[in-house]
């Protein structure tokens, strides 16, 4: 399963049997969609035949889910363009923004030349290839990407809202802090009965920081800290000079 916090991949492996398949098509709308729940008239049924068949690719069932009309519905035709820009970047490359000019690059993209090219610019890229290839269903990779920008880790955790809830479009959650290039606090996400939180876990941290000597070195480590004291063990570390290399469930 994919969480927004967690770091597991599932991949379309040769000759996988019926099972495997469903697993991979179970993920890869869950992913997608944001854990929306898809009723059995809703199914991609072409999409997830050729997929059988070996004619796309994990990669080009992802595009055909990204360009459904279930996910025009629920993150397009009633969403903020920012909104939409930003569940794009969670569901398709398992990160959020980094800032405001990769906001203003994908308006561009879709003004210029409209939804299917904006959503084939998250696909086609070299990030997606790199991280996913073309069998491994986009998964929350973003807190344990190498060169994140630190700020966006905390954008990371923002746009989680736990195992059980689904992603909606009702204006966009970090418009103000990536157009003014500004920090983003870490909150608890809220929880219903049953819901899944990430107040009760763990997270590992991984950090390096340069050691000033007869020559300068780099040195990594790690802290282990609940949810809590999440934001600030990440902003100390950062005041004290640090680099943030991962954050992972403990």
């Amino acid at each position: 399963m994919s969480l927004w916090i967690n770091n597991e991949a599932v991949e379309l492996r040769p000759n996988a049997s019926e099972e495997d398949l469903q697993v991979v098509i179970r993920a890869a709308y869950k992913q997608v969609l944001g854990n929306a729940h898809v009723l059995e008239s809703q199914r991609l049924t072409s999409a997830e035949s050729m997929l059988r068949n070996g004619e796309i690719t994990v990669r080009g069932f992802v595009r055909a889910v990204a360009t459904s009309d279930i996910y025009k519905a629920r993150y397009f035709d009633n969403a903020s363009p920012y909104g939409f820009i930003e569940l794009n970047f969670k569901h398709l490359l398992g990160r959020a923004p980094q800032d405001q000019s990769e906001i203003a690059e994908h308006v561009q993209t879709y003004n210029a030349s409209g939804y299917d090219a904006e959503i084939d610019s998250y696909l086609d890229s070299d990030e997606y290839l790199s991280a996913f290839g073309e069998n491994v269903v986009p998964y929350a990779c973003g807190a344990s990407q190498t060169g994140v920008k630190n700020v966006a880790f905390n954008r990371i955790f923002a746009l989680d809202r736990g195992y059980a809830a689904n992603d909606t479009t009702k204006g966009a959650k970090l418009i103000s802090d990536v157009a003014g290039n500004l920090g983003t606090k870490i909150k608890s996400p809220a929880t219903a009965s049953g819901a899944y939180s990430n107040t009760g876990k763990r997270f590992r941290i991984v950090a390096t920081k340069a050691n000033f000597g007869s020559r300068v070195t780099k040195s990594n480590y790690s802290v282990e800290v609940g949810f809590s004291q999440l934001s600030n063990r990440i902003q100390n570390m950062q005041r004290s000079g640090a680099t943030i290399v991962s954050i992972s469930e403990a």
